[in-house]
């Protein structure tokens, strides 16, 4: 690799799930949301946002919860993932149970379009500002 090259970057892949617990169909988690962490404190704070948004809302368990991990499992998760441990992050409200998920992972660099010759399939394709779309209300 020539010093000039970009090399893959570490960072943190983070998700937040939901899974209805009176689910007897067992339907899978759903994923709600995506997040690419440049740092460790980047993921705990998704984490943390998350939990502070939703906070009002939750049942009186499930906010000691919130609180809790605010508090002092905040700390736990940040050394765990300064390790590049990955790390999960539960509450669970009525009959839903949401986890947050960071996992350390290396964004790998994408090649840069003007360097390689595109395919000639790539010309088929039209701008999205050029195609004009009907909506039926």
């Amino acid at each position: 690799m020539l010093a000039d090259e970009p090399r893959p970057r570490p960072g943190f892949w983070c998700e937040c799930w939901t899974e209805d617990l009176t689910d007897t169909e067992e339907t899978p988690p759903r994923l709600r949301a995506s997040f690419d962490a440049h740092s460790a404190p980047q993921a705990d704070r998704w984490v943390a946002i998350a939990l502070r948004t939703i906070s009002p809302t939750l049942d009186a368990d499930a906010s000691e919860e919130v609180w809790g991990w605010l508090c002092e499992g905040r700390i736990h998760t940040r050394r765990t993932l300064l390790r590049r441990e990955p790390c999960t992050v539960s509450v669970t409200h009525a009959d839903t149970r949401i986890t947050w998920t960071i996992r350390p992972v290396l964004y790998l660099p994408l090649t840069h379009r003007q360097v390689a010759e595109l395919p000639t399939c790539a010309y088929n394709f039209k701008s999205l500002a050029r195609l004009s779309y009907n909506f039926l209300y």
